[in-house]
């Protein structure tokens, strides 16, 4: 539906946001000025007790500093209560006392159309409802009384029962008014290949009714009492209401819940969402009868930054959660995480309560495991790793996996976990200066001598001036100093990261030290390192034994690599603002070049703020560049 210019914000103007947004929360009146629409308070999409989420009438937006939630009025209602978009102008619009634009006839019989299928599944509901009680359901209710279930439960999530019987559903709709084909579009009757009378889909089956965010019945999913069916779970089939890979089981209810500070958990069927919501936990969801889908993910991320994936303890379970990787990868970043809970084998969420009370769920959700970690268990349970290609194999699948992160700073944090775990299989950190527990002194677990690239022999004393000490040689000699002594990579390791060695055989060096691995192209680089003219031929004054001078040397280097890379950036910097006109901060530029160009051969020198030795070469740069108005873009071609 076409909405005329300025209707959305009249709309927004005449409902404060506040006001909307008030239903959800509780206002922190002492930070907030209610005189100017200037509010405070927890936020309603995550779970936080301090008040970070703001909301400013005047500007129509809410904003929260925790999650980053951010958005008008509309967007609230569409995030907060599921709404489609016209559902929550239609919610505003009635808010604010205004009438619709008429819509097209189209539009209109679509609309109309689907409130007449709401019709039907509400009276589907009440039917079941009814049967339950008959005779007929005596089986059922005797199965629902050993699961647990006593009335109020019954009544509190609409448990119903279908008889069975071919035609008694759609029997009864008609006589209610609705007509057959109305009764086959919401998805309560089928009509038969040869074209004969509709029958009922749900037969023969336990009841449970299906709504969406906005509380309506959409659907419905039956449990068979017979245990030969084809089908122990049946779902209602795809129709203009109900569309299982974008809705799950219990989302009202479990979102009001979430929203007062429980955790989002996700369980695989109607009947663990049952148990673990009478038992307390009641933000608890489930899909409809199938995988958990893209959209479904989406939707739990917009109730919870951080679901925990509840799965029972079979193989079923872990697959499905191996699954759920592949999906959330290409997905996940800051606020969209997820956590996992593998139920002791054989047990589901309902076993478990019954066997070992609600504590001992409360014990395992607070103990569910990140994303990272199944995908490590996925990658090496069960397998060898006693040779460099099935390493090699190894963390090929996992930078693919990680690669698949569209956040960069979660990229990274995956990679340096995914680092640790690999050092703490491997157990390959060469000994030496160890702390507690036989780590070194950096936090990392040790590795055998056998894997270390260290040799025998001095440290090289790597000189401060002259005419060779530049990038390369610095990177070799640092590359080299942590080869000999592997050590020192813990305490440096973050500066060491920042290395990007244009050289392959030096990259490769780089990532064995990094990785506590050995490659054949790293022990290449390092033994080309140490046939260098220029380190060999260096006094080799330090001893291997004097590990603080060789801390001191390596320091050094990386500061001096650090200054250099400063240097190449501001010139860098300097040159693209020449690329357009002159300014006052030419200058100003240039003498930082020089300062950093300054600071890179010098380090044991202090910076006097003085350039005598560069104020020549300085001018006559500057004279050189102003003669030949290189500010001036060339010519196209």
């Amino acid at each position: 539906m076409s909405l005329p210019p300025g209707f959305l914000d009249e709309l927004r103007t005449r409902v404060p946001i506040s006001r909307v947004i008030g239903r959800k929360v509780v206002w922190d009146l002492r930070k907030s000025n209610q005189a100017r629409g200037d509010w405070w308070a927890p936020c309603p999409f995550h779970q936080e007790k301090s008040a970070s989420f703001h909301c400013d009438d005047q500007k129509g937006f809410y904003y929260c500093f925790g999650c980053q939630a951010k958005g008008d009025v509309l967007t609230f209602l569409r995030e907060s209560d599921g709404m489609e978009f016209m559902d929550a102008v239609r919610f505003l619009a009635a808010e604010a006392g205004m009438s619709l634009p008429e819509p097209d006839p189209r539009a209109r019989e679509r609309s109309d159309r689907r409130d007449q299928l709401l019709k039907v599944t509400e009276a589907a509901l009440r039917w079941f409802r009814l049967q339950l009680q008959t005779a007929a359901a005596a089986e059922a209710r005797d199965y629902l009384t050993r699961r647990g279930l006593d009335q109020p439960a019954l009544d509190r999530f609409e448990i119903g029962f279908a008889p069975d019987n071919r035609h008694a559903l759609t029997r009864a709709l008609r006589e209610k008014g609705f007509e057959e084909s109305q009764i086959v579009e919401a998805g309560m009757s089928a009509r038969p290949d040869d074209g004969g009378a509709a029958y009922d889909r749900f037969r023969g089956r336990i009841i449970f009714p299906i709504r969406d965010g906005r509380d309506r019945v959409i659907g419905f999913g039956g449990r068979a009492m017979d245990p030969n069916a084809r089908a122990k779970y049946l779902n209602s089939p795809e129709t203009p209401l109900f569309d299982k890979g974008r809705n799950l089981y219990h989302l009202g209810p479990a979102r009001a819940a979430v929203a007062k500070g429980q955790p989002l958990i996700v369980a695989e069927g109607y009947m663990d969402v049952i148990a673990l919501a009478r038992a307390g936990f009641e933000g608890t969801v489930a899909p409809l009868g199938t995988a958990i889908t893209e959209d479904q993910l989406r939707l739990m991320w917009r109730i919870s930054p951080e679901p925990v994936i509840a799965l029972d303890g079979d193989a079923a379970g872990l697959r499905a959660a191996q699954r759920l990787i592949d999906l959330a990868l290409p997905m996940t970043g800051p606020g969209q995480a997820l956590r996992f809970v593998l139920l002791p084998a054989g047990q589901d969420p309902d076993d478990l309560i019954k066997s070992a009370g609600a504590g001992a769920m409360r014990a395992l959700l607070d103990q569910a495991r990140p994303l990272i970690d199944l995908l490590w268990t996925r990658e090496t349970e069960g397998q060898r790793f006693d040779s460099p290609e099935r390493k090699a194999a190894l963390d090929r699948r996992l930078q693919e996996a990680i690669a698949r992160i569209p956040d960069e700073l979660t990229r990274r944090h995956y990679t340096e976990e995914i680092r640790r775990k690999r050092w703490e299989l491997f157990g390959n950190r060469p000994p030496g200066n160890r702390g507690q527990g036989g780590r070194p002194a950096g936090g990392r677990p040790a590795r055998s001598g056998k894997a270390s690239m260290a040799a025998t022999g001095p440290i090289p004393a790597i000189p401060l001036d002259g005419p060779n000490a530049g990038p390369a040689l610095l990177e070799g000699a640092a590359l080299l100093i942590c080869a000999l002594r592997p050590e020192m990579i813990a305490a440096a390791e973050p500066r060491l990261e920042r290395l990007s060695p244009r050289d392959p055989g030096r990259a490769a060096l780089l990532h064995d030290l990094l990785v506590a691995d050995s490659s054949d192209a790293g022990r290449q680089a390092l033994e080309t390192l140490r046939a260098d003219a220029h380190l060999g031929l260096t006094p080799a004054v330090i001893e291997q034994q004097d590990a603080e001078a060789a801390a001191a040397i390596l320091t050094n280097l990386l500061d001096r690599l650090e200054a250099h890379r400063a240097a190449s950036a501001e010139l860098a910097r300097a040159e693209a603002e020449i690329q357009g006109e002159v300014d006052e901060g030419l200058t100003w530029r240039m003498q930082q070049t020089a300062r950093a160009r300054h600071r890179a051969e010098r380090p044991d020198m202090e910076d006097s703020g003085d350039l005598n030795e560069d104020r020549d070469a300085l001018s006559a740069q500057l004279q050189t560049w102003l003669s030949g108005e290189i500010w001036r873009k060339p010519p196209r071609r």
